[in-house]
């Protein structure tokens, strides 16, 4: 596989994340604790595929660090914020285990990526 394919794939893939991180949202309880999580959860698992977007379409390879970094970061601060929602048992256990699975998977994707550079 060619990095292009590669990045290419991955992008794709930090969308559909996304996609299942909003749609895990948008099911928690509708309280007051819960709004603040949403919104940190959403913010975080939403940003780790756009920053790797602005990665691919970066100006120089600084620039494309640090967007690698920040996506690194927010994969690292998603899988946080789900800790939190499991030990609060706000929602069923087997899609917040398999978000778990994919942000650690992404966290190490973006922490070899990171390494390499």
């Amino acid at each position: 596989m060619t990095n292009k394919e590669f990045a290419k794939q991955l992008e794709k893939r930090t969308i559909r994340f996304a996609i299942d991180i909003i749609n895990l949202s948008s099911s928690m309880p509708k309280t007051t604790e819960s709004l603040v999580l949403r919104n940190q959860l959403t913010k975080s698992g939403t940003s780790i595929g756009a920053n790797y977007r602005e990665a691919n379409r970066s100006r120089s390879p600084k620039d494309f660090k640090n967007k690698i970094k920040i996506s690194l970061a927010e994969a690292s601060e998603t899988d946080y914020w789900l800790e939190i929602i499991e030990e609060l048992n706000w929602l069923e256990l087997p899609k917040l285990k398999e978000l778990r699975i994919e942000a650690k998977e992404l966290l190490a994707i973006f922490t070899s990526i990171a390494n390499k550079l």
